[in-house]
Formats: C-alpha cells, sequence, structure tokens
C-alpha cells in the first residue's frame, strides 16, 4: 500500500472517530493504548503498510515478552508499578514511535531510509524504553519502580543489552543501551555515542515518540497533578538534597506542578522537540494529510491548563482515568509511600528552600 493511500485511510479513521475521546485511547481515538494486543495489531498494520515483504518475527515476541515483563510474570522482576508511566504509557508511546518510523520512512530518500531491522530495533526499544523501572524481585531497596527514576534509562538499558539476545538481537544490543538515552536526561544528548547517523535518527523518533504521546494524553493534567507528583517525591525531584544538607523544593505539590508546566512545555520540551530532535515529530503528518494530531493535543492541553490557572477552575480537573499496573490500587499505595516518606522528611531537620 503506498503512502498516499496509508495517508487517506489513517484520515478517514480519525474524522469517523467519536467526538469524545476516550481516556485510555490515543489521539486519534481508533487504539485502545491500554490493550497491549490493540497495540501490537495497529502496530502490525503500520509496518506492514510501509514494509509489506519484511519479517517482523523479533517484533511479535517482543510484544509479548512485554506483558510478561510489565504484568510481572518474567521471573526475576515484580512488574510495572509506576502511576504515571504505567503500561498505558508505554503501549501509546509504543504506538506514536511506530507512526513517526512509518512516517519518516515515506518520506526519507533511500539513502537514508531506516529498514525493517532497524525499525524493529526502535519498536523493541520503544516497547522497554521504561523498562528500567520496573524492580527486580530481589530488591530490598526499593518500594516502587519511581524510586529508580534518576538511573532508569541506565538500568532500561542494562535490561536490554541482556534480553535482546534472546530474540535474536543480539548484535543490537550495544545500541539499543545508547539509544535509550534519548527518552530520558541521564547522559546529554551531545554524549550520545553512535556510529550510524540512522541510529541518532532513530533515537530521535524515538524521543520524540515519548514525549508526545504522554503530553497528548487526554488526562495528562490530571496525570500531572495526581500521579507524576507522586513519582516526583519518591525520587527525590519534587524535594531535592543539596550537598549542604538543605532541601530545594521544586513541587510542593501536583497544583505546583501544573503551574509550572507551561513553562516547562514552552522552554524545555520545545526546544528538545524542535532543536535537539530536529522536529521530528513533522514525519507523522505524511500518515495524517499534513496534519499532527499529537501536536494538537498537545497545545490543547497546554492552553487548557493556563485557562485554569488564570481563572483558579482547579475542580474542573475532575477526570480519574485508570491506571494500568500490577497493584490493585496504585495511586493510593503511591500515596502511601509518599506520605510515609514526607512524614521522614519532617523528623529530619534540614534548611527548606524553595525554588
Amino acid at each position: 500500500m503506498s503512502a498516499e493511500s496509508h495517508s487517506e485511510g489513517a484520515t478517514a479513521a480519525v474524522m469517523a472517530a467519536p467526538q469524545v475521546r476516550r481516556f485510555d485511547y490515543d489521539v486519534t481515538n481508533t487504539v485502545n493504548v491500554s490493550c497491549i494486543d490493540d497495540v501490537r495489531d495497529a502496530t502490525r498494520e503500520i509496518l506492514y503498510r510501509a514494509w509489506p515483504r519484511a519479517s517482523f518475527d523479533e517484533l511479535w515476541l517482543a510484544f509479548h515478552d512485554f506483558e510478561l515483563l510489565f504484568n510481572g510474570r518474567m521471573p526475576g522482576f515484580e512488574g510495572c508499578d509506576t502511576v504515571y508511566h504505567d503500561i498505558q504509557h508505554t503501549l501509546d508511546m509504543t504506538l506514536a514511535t511506530a507512526r513517526l518510523i512509518a512516517g519518516y520512512e515515506s518520506t526519507a530518500v533511500e539513502t537514508e531510509r531506516l529498514g525493517p531491522d532497524r525499525v524493529v530495533l526502535g519498536i523493541v526499544c520503544a516497547l522497554f524504553h521504561d523498562s528500567g523501572y520496573i524492580r527486580e524481585s530481589a530488591d530490598r531497596e526499593h518500594n516502587n519502580g519511581a524510586e529508580l527514576t534518576n538511573c532508569h534509562i541506565t538500568r532500561g538499558g542494562s535490561f536490554l543489552y541482556n534480553y535482546l539476545p534472546r530474540i535474536g538481537l543480539g548484535n543490537c544490543a550495544a545500541r539499543a543501551a545508547e539509544i535509550l538515552h534519548f527518552t530520558g536526561y541521564e547522559k546529554p544528548l551531545e554524549q550520545i555515542v553512535l556510529d550510524d547517523p540512522l541510529d541518532s535518527m532513530l533515537g530521535h523518533l524515538l524521543g520524540t515518540g515519548d514525549l508526545i504521546a504522554q503530553m497528548a494524553d487526554r488526562c495528562y493534567l490530571e496525570k500531572c497533578r495526581d500521579r507524576l507528583y507522586l513519582e516526583f517525591v519518591l525520587a527525590d525531584i519534587a524535594i531535592e538534597a543539596g550537598d549542604s544538607g538543605a532541601r530545594r523544593v521544586r513541587y510542593q505539590s501536583g497544583i505546583d506542578l501544573l503551574l509550572q508546566t507551561p513553562d516547562f512545555y514552552r522552554n524545555v520540551v520545545k526546544k528538545r522537540l524542535d532543536q535537539d530532535f530536529n522536529r521530528a515529530y513533522r514525519y507523522v503528518e505524511a500518515l495524517y494529510d499534513g496534519n499532527n494530531p499529537y501536536l494538537a493535543f498537545i497545545e490543547r492541553n497546554i492552553a487548557y491548563l493556563e485557562h485554569i490557572i488564570e481563572t483558579g477552575e482547579w475542580p474542573a480537573l475532575r477526570r480519574s482515568p485508570p491506571c494500568f499496573t500490577v497493584i490493585d490500587d496504585p495511586v493510593l499505595a503511591a500515596n502511601v509511600l509518599v506520605n510515609q516518606k514526607l512524614a521522614e522528611l519532617r523528623k529530619t531537620p534540614a534548611v527548606l528552600a524553595t525554588a
């Protein structure tokens, strides 16, 4: 199928979608991104349209193993318990990355195309880009994966390094561990070492997919307030400990996090998307007749947040979407851990400084 017919079909699907976007559906309201099978099938359709004669057997095995790991059924691992970086986030991001890759490939000249093998690597990296949040069963030090935030990219790279040989991609393991750093801030982008510029392009698409999928989530604002803030407390990001023993409060609450989000988007995220990743988000437009549903919904989210900030209508943010982890009530469990952590901090004398 040509890129043109793919574009027409995708656009028609979006136009036929219901006006009200469902909580657990992607930005086009056509794929249930809380369902592993649905995202796998949507990814298969995207890839086979672009590469009808290619084999993606390793990728379907990776989807199976993703389900085992994140649902706590892979030996040696506890499963996903992070409330913001949950299973839905990874599936949403993986779908966005597949679309970006297909859009890029349909517009690139032959010498700059990724090819099916590199595409498989990119989708596998997307599936396991947050594997570093998954605690090992032998871990007695951490109570929630969010406590691993500051090292989760490195941990995810280690997981891929050991996992990829099991699905016949051992020759890609070192590259995958490096490419994963495009989705985080543990390593400055200029320090990511890759020999082939096409691997760097893959990293740009991967990092872009991670950012645009989460910020275009229909419940992004509520998830920041009610879930990301909890992860930031557990990760010592909301309240940072300085070398002198003083503590710097970056986010006093979930609402304080939202108050800072418009500036974060315009000064940090947009720089990363526009400059560092060279506007890689534009490649999805090849699938949607020049439109970009992700950017449109991100701007909608930020505009609505700015309206809330201006008017003080915080009760308008009342949605409470499902959270997809291995825990029965993950948000409650995370709140318990956060309250315990804050109580411990109050017992320890320290100078508090608000950022």
